[in-house]
């Protein structure tokens, strides 16, 4: 399987924000906010495609101890080279999980990666085994709903948002019911949903964060 997906290699040219940063940050800090420990340790945090590797740094200047695990050879490149506050790994989630990861994290995160897989649930499963017991899952995504999606098609923008010119793009298009769906059947519980970017209803993204449910363990 990873053979055939390797074809595709995605490629960063530097390490400056991506444009979902800068409605993404606020509401991710918040959420991990939620899980801030009371004996004052550091939390470690899993970048679950970290890309050029910005969003972890600007999470590893909050106070957190973080990781980033990318597939593409030029996005660790320039992680590597720009951040070296942070611990990168060059990976991917359809190959084994490296023994330094398995269960070692009290977050992870993967901020608008799983919207780009053939195989989501396998982004899911990657991320259950980095999670130590008590440990949390912040997945963010592009928002899709019935309005968003009414509007799109009445103000004839249907075309532009689900665009198949894109190579590297979305191939997978979530709602809050399907995204729970997924984390739900790989054992995550207690989903919390928040929004980001743009009215009510019209959001660009969601963010959920939920707990793993170590029973199916």
């Amino acid at each position: 399987m990873n053979s055939l997906l390797s074809q595709y290699k995605y490629s960063y040219v530097n390490s400056d924000p991506m444009h979902h940063h800068s409605y993404l940050f606020a509401s991710l800090l918040g959420m991990l906010s939620r899980f801030e420990n009371y004996n004052q340790k550091k939390l470690r945090i899993l970048d679950l495609g970290c890309g050029n590797g910005n969003l972890t740094n600007l999470i590893a200047q909050q106070g957190y101890k973080v990781t980033g695990i990318e597939q593409s050879e030029s996005g660790i490149h320039f992680a590597r080279q720009n951040f070296p506050n942070c611990h990168f790994i060059q990976g991917s989630i359809y190959d084994s999980v490296p023994e330094e990861l398995e269960k070692s994290f009290d977050i992870v995160i993967s901020a608008e990666v799983i919207e780009h897989l053939y195989y989501p649930r396998e982004l899911v499963k990657y991320a259950r085994q980095c999670i130590k017991l008590g440990g949390h899952l912040i997945v963010t995504t592009p928002y899709h709903g019935y309005w968003k999606n009414l509007a799109l098609s009445l103000t004839g923008k249907m075309d532009r948002h689900f665009t198949t010119l894109w190579d590297g793009g979305h191939v997978k298009f979530f709602s809050v019911k399907t995204l729970s769906s997924i984390l739900q059947s790989e054992g995550f519980t207690d989903l919390k949903f928040d929004f980001a970017g743009r009215i009510p209803y019209f959001w660009k993204s969601m963010l959920c964060s939920c707990s793993l449910n170590n029973e199916k363990e």
